[in-house]
């Protein structure tokens, strides 16, 4: 099992760092990135000061990176690693619809 050793904070500061470094890499002005995603100026300036920001506005930084399959590679379901894993999942079907 892993453990997780940052805080959600922690974490977000992280992101946010990265994406700074991200843009800085490409030599990029705030206004630069801003109208390349469609994130207003304060919402960057406010996820690289203070690290917050909407998954929306992350969501279309990433884009504008071309990182967002990264994005999606997160929450994925876990790895089968046994037949008694794969029986769990078949029995967890939904026996009804939505609609």
């Amino acid at each position: 099992m892993k453990y997780n050793l940052k805080t959600p904070k922690e974490a977000a500061i992280v992101l946010s760092e990265r994406a700074k470094e991200l843009r800085l890499s490409k030599n990029w002005k705030r206004s630069t990135l801003s109208k390349r995603s469609g994130v207003s100026i304060s919402s960057l300036r406010r996820f690289e000061q203070k690290a917050q920001i909407s998954l929306d506005n992350f969501l279309k930084i990433m884009s504008t990176f071309s990182r967002i399959d990264e994005i999606d590679m997160l929450l994925l379901p876990p790895a089968i690693q046994s037949i008694d894993d794969l029986d769990r999942i078949k029995s967890k079907k939904r026996k009804r619809g939505t609609i």
